[in-house]
């Protein structure tokens, strides 16, 4: 299993910290994204891949092993050929929505003046990866 990287080592130093916890309990950079997505009700893989096109596959499963792992997110699997695995919000989940709502109202308040601009796709070429000196692969996306 390909396991996250973990953004939050710094948090163990300010232990009780609401923000690190939550950080912690999402673990990856796009569980907002997904949550959002899960929101619309219970998806499957693919369907969930194209509402969150930006996500690239091995991030997505990374993604939502993490999220299941920590109680949002229930994976069920239906015995029919080939499998069937559909993904759906736990209470735990969807109770987060609330979390979400804030902070969109906070991006519509304090966010970029000329509206929302549409998330670029993962194809090559749309995005650069700044890695860390060490090479290793948690630095940032710079989208063109």
């Amino acid at each position: 299993m390909n396991q996250q990287p973990n953004h939050t080592d710094g948090c163990q130093e300010s232990a009780g910290s609401s923000i690190c916890e939550v950080l912690q309990i999402l673990g990856a950079k796009w569980a907002f994204l997904v949550l959002e997505a899960l929101l619309q009700g219970p998806q499957r893989f693919n369907q969930l891949q194209r509402n969150v096109a930006i996500v690239k596959t091995q991030s997505l499963t990374d993604t939502l092993r993490h999220l299941e792992s920590n109680g949002l997110v229930h994976r069920e699997v239906f015995p029919t050929v080939p499998v069937t695995v559909e993904y759906s919000l736990t209470e735990k989940g969807a109770d987060f929505q609330a979390a979400l709502k804030e902070m969109e109202k906070w991006v519509l308040k304090w966010g970029d003046r000329s509206g929302p601009k549409p998330l670029p796709s993962n194809r090559p070429g749309n995005c650069i990866d700044i890695r860390k000196p060490s090479g290793q692969p948690d630095g940032f996306l710079l989208f063109r």
